[in-house]
């Protein structure tokens, strides 16, 4: 099941049509739901980096959802971390600029000096630039199609009203819908332009502008790149029926549905889930090296 194919069913099956800013927020939101409840082998990847010398900390992957191993290479010889609580990293190696060969790990979140980085603490400091590799899990490209995944030099115009301007639909495009962003006029002019909700259907180099108050012109913005380009996910291609289903309970609770809808969608939902429960945390997860890892029985 593909973006459009999935947003004509929740139609069909609703009876109702939906803005398309509001449909592909409940897509968005049951591909969150999905991707927290279940660990699939098909949604991990490595990355590579390197320990910091000079600190104990380590960046996290901007679409890091949660870590399934990390290991130091020293000399081409693969040694996996412990994942420890930060109490233990903290209690297990005091002074951060006593070094060594990185041996256990936690996730400390976010810090002061980078309050929107999640990043690792390590014990102890790494003593070299050691290659780190991390297998993780990660939140997939949306199966939303062709949302507008940055844009490019803006064209400032001039004669508009110093202010933030917030939620600005952007137009201009021949095919795409439902982009807003937020727009930043210093000096009567456009100096910032932060997407809010990037909308489906538009093609890179498309020119895009926005209404900005009752004063000024000229202001517009390319399309530099955008996302999903067929609208195809894993989910949606191998287990559509929890991305519908779960989509299917976020429509009716839109439309403010009776309970008993509600309730059977949400039924529809669980039993989707299990089946992928069944291949994720069952089949996927016959043996780990570490306990914990979520598990169900394999029927």
């Amino acid at each position: 099941m593909k973006y459009a194919e999935l947003v004509t069913a929740v139609q069909d099956y609703t009876e109702n049509t939906f803005p398309t800013i509001d449909l592909n927020t409940m897509i968005r939101v049951t591909e969150q739901n999905i991707y927290n409840t279940v660990q699939l082998a098909n949604l991990r990847k490595n990355v590579t980096g390197t320990f910091s010398t000079t600190s104990e900390y380590l960046a996290v992957p901007s679409d890091f959802l949660s870590i399934y191993s990390l290991a130091v290479v020293v000399d081409g010889v693969y040694f996996y971390l412990l994942s420890k609580d930060v109490d233990f990293i903290r209690e297990a190696y005091p002074n951060p600029t006593v070094k060594g060969v990185p041996q256990h790990f936690a996730l400390f979140g976010t810090r002061s000096n980078a309050v929107n980085d999640l990043t690792f603490i390590v014990g102890p400091t790494a003593t070299a630039a050691y290659t780190a590799e991390m297998h993780y899990y990660y939140y997939p490209e949306s199966i939303i199609q062709r949302a507008i995944g940055s844009l490019g030099t803006i064209v400032p115009g001039s004669g508009y009203a110093n202010r933030f301007y917030f939620n600005v639909p952007l137009t201009g495009s021949s095919s795409g819908v439902g982009a807003t962003a937020n727009v930043q006029v210093t000096g009567g002019a456009v100096v910032a332009v932060t997407i809010v909700n990037p909308g489906c259907y538009y093609a890179v180099g498309e020119t895009l502008t926005g209404v900005l108050g009752a004063t000024g012109s000229g202001f517009s913005v390319p399309v530099l790149t955008v996302t999903n380009e067929n609208g195809e996910t894993w989910v949606g291609e191998h287990f559509d029926a929890a991305l519908l289903n779960g989509t299917l309970i976020e429509a009716i609770r839109y439309m403010k549905g009776e309970k008993d809808l509600v309730d059977l969608y949400q039924t529809q939902y669980l039993q989707s889930i299990a089946l992928l429960k069944n291949l994720g945390d069952g089949k996927q997860e016959a043996d780990t090296y570490r306990d914990g890892m979520p598990r169900v029985k394999v029927s």
